[in-house]
C-alpha cells in the first residue's frame, strides 16, 4: 500500500499554462451583473474581458453597427474585394492598345480596393 502512495506522490501535477497568473474574484448584485453583461454584449466580448478592460482604464467604444449586420456587411465587402481582385487580374492579362486607359483603370481599381479596406478597418 505504501508503494502505491509513494508512486502517486511522485506523480507531478501539471499546472495550467496561463498568460495571466493572478486571479481576482469579486461579487456584484444581479442588476450590476446584468448591466455588465449588456455592455459586454454590445461590444461582442465576454463579461470578464469587459471588466478587465474597464479595470485597466480602457476606453471602450461601442460599434456603430450591431454584430448581426456587421457580419453581413463583412461578407458583402469580401465578395466585392474578390470581384475587384479578379478585375485587376483580368486587366493585367489583357493587351490594351491605350496604355493610359489601362493605367487609369488600374488606378481606379486600386482606389476601390483601398476604399474597401478602409471600410473594413472601420467595421472591425
Amino acid at each position: 500500500m505504501s508503494e502505491l502512495t509513494e508512486l502517486a506522490s511522485n506523480k507531478k501535477v501539471k499546472q495550467p499554462n496561463r498568460k495571466d497568473k493572478k486571479q481576482i474574484s469579486f461579487r456584484v448584485s444581479e442588476t450590476e451583473y446584468l448591466n455588465l453583461e449588456r455592455s459586454a454584449k454590445v461590444l461582442n466580448i465576454s463579461v470578464p474581458a469587459f471588466v478587465k478592460k474597464k479595470a485597466q482604464g480602457a476606453r471602450l467604444v461601442s460599434p456603430k453597427i450591431d454584430p448581426e449586420h456587421s457580419k453581413e456587411i463583412a461578407r458583402q465587402l469580401a465578395g466585392m474585394g474578390n470581384n475587384l481582385n479578379q478585375l485587376t487580374k483580368t486587366v493585367h492579362t489583357l493587351d490594351f492598345v491605350d496604355k493610359k486607359a489601362q493605367e487609369r483603370l488600374e488606378a481606379d481599381l486600386r482606389r476601390a480596393l483601398n476604399g474597401l479596406g478602409e471600410i473594413w478597418r472601420q467595421l472591425t
